[in-house]
């Protein structure tokens, strides 16, 4: 079986996506695939930020004969592992990532607190009233 690495379509019109695929020769484009390999996000407007790939997967698809596509090749190229342009990707992709949520809880009011420990109480007192 002979395998090639491409893009497999995804999305809308006017809005598509790409998942980067292992897939046999034979299949068709958004067929069957051996592996998905990473990820290509055309309407990122950071150009590093577009191709996210998983570099040690495809090294091993290219090292036992996978033939990568035209496009294929242009994105290896860059963003795989050694690729020329990590740096550029890794800076990109930090700032791109929104910055962590930080939740504090709310303050418990302490009305709140002996209004619990009162029902707690009322429910006892009525379970040792139906005995």
């Amino acid at each position: 079986m002979s395998v090639r690495i491409r893009m497999k379509k995804f999305g809308r019109k006017h809005r598509p996506f790409f998942r980067v695929c292992a897939v046999d020769r034979h299949s068709p484009r958004d067929g069957r695939v051996l592996e998905e390999l990473g990820t290509y996000d055309p309407m990122i407007a950071e150009t590093d930020a577009r191709a996210v790939l998983n570099g040690e997967r495809i090294d091993y698809w290219l090292g036992v004969g996978a033939q990568p596509s035209d496009s294929m090749k242009v994105l290896i190229k860059k963003y795989g592992s050694g690729g020329t342009h990590l740096a550029q990707q890794k800076i990109a992709l930090e700032q791109l990532a929104p910055a962590p949520r930080i939740v504090t809880p709310a303050p418990m009011a302490a009305a709140g607190e002996a209004g619990e420990e009162g029902a707690a109480e009322e429910a006892e007192s009525t379970t040792e009233a139906a005995e």
